[in-house]
């Protein structure tokens, strides 16, 4: 020990914390290495979770776009992670090309524990493109391909898409293509407690003309509501008339459970058009369907807890 305290003296002050940085973390075949400038007691805090956040990215990556390549020559992604003891947000980047042409970036990460993730994540993605297709991508083409690049990343993106355009953030996208995505079966046989949610948010009746209210006075009513102002109003009956195929093609797609409640409700509403069946039979017949859709949402809240995030 002495003979260590001894030596460490005879060195510099820049020599003495070069001997005491840990050694960089080489993954993904070769293509991510990551440099911390940080205690050895904190690489499994900062330098190992870095390295395994931007692997993870790259090898969803190489499976989808360069399935063909297991290991890299050299690194096409080189990190470098600060002192760990500002709060500092940026994440730098510097792209270059080595003497045989091939292209890399490095990435500077002043504090890992304030780093801009979103950025980290969008930069990763341009790196492996950059280096392994010799391609520059701009900020929506790499999220694009990275989203496409795995069928689960792909359901979680849609999936949190939509929950912020109905989570009141409508203003800042596009309506169209959100209207379109929440109608679009987004795994195929598979249903969210949020798709049954949505479902169930299309369980009413409209007036064709939305100025001239049901009854005079009713601007939108519930199914069970409209068991009592069919008999007023012959437009009620109309509206579920022309909702009872919709009630079926937005059910479908997504498993057994919710197709069975869509199918339930398109037949109450077929009745009701044809407003023969007594009110008992009709009330009965919505009282099923409203069974089997909470049913539905029952096994959709069970899958999602016992699949832990994966959909296929």
């Amino acid at each position: 020990m002495l003979a260590i305290a001894i030596c460490l003296l005879a060195l510099t002050r820049a020599e003495i914390i070069e001997r005491f940085k840990v050694p960089p973390i080489t993954q993904c075949g070769g293509f991510v290495q990551v440099f911390a400038d940080c205690p050895a007691d904190m690489r499994k805090e900062y330098q190992i979770p870095v390295a395994s956040f931007a692997s993870d990215i790259c090898e969803s990556l190489r499976k989808k776009y360069a399935h063909d390549t297991t290991h890299f020559s050299d690194p096409g992604l080189i990190v470098y992670i600060g002192e760990v003891r500002t709060n500092m947000t940026n994440v730098v980047v510097r792209t270059a090309k080595r003497d045989n042409g091939s292209r890399f970036t490095r990435v500077y990460i002043p504090a890992p524990a304030f780093a801009d993730v979103d950025a980290f994540r969008l930069e990763t993605i341009k790196a492996f493109f950059r280096a392994v297709k010799n391609e520059e991508y701009g900020d929506e083409k790499a999220l694009r391909a990275y989203i496409d690049s795995d069928l689960n990343l792909r359901a979680r993106y849609e999936y949190d898409e939509l929950a912020k355009w109905t989570g009141g953030a409508k203003m800042k996208f596009n309506d169209e293509y959100y209207l379109k995505l929440s109608r679009s079966i987004i795994i195929p046989g598979y249903a969210k407690p949020a798709d049954i949610l949505r479902y169930a948010s299309r369980l009413w009746l409209y007036p064709e003309t939305h100025d001239v209210p049901f009854c005079s006075k009713v601007a939108c009513c519930t199914f069970a509501e409209a068991i009592e102002l069919a008999g007023v109003d012959p437009r009620v009956r109309i509206a579920a008339y022309k909702k009872a195929p919709f009630a079926v093609a937005f059910g479908g797609g997504h498993g057994e459970e919710l197709a069975a409640a869509a199918d339930a409700y398109s037949k109450f509403l077929f009745a009701l058009a044809a407003y023969k069946a007594p009110k008992e039979e009709l009330e009965k017949m919505l009282s099923k369907a409203d069974a089997l859709l909470s049913s539905a949402y029952q096994k959709a809240l069970d899958n999602e807890k016992d699949n832990n995030g994966q959909y296929y």
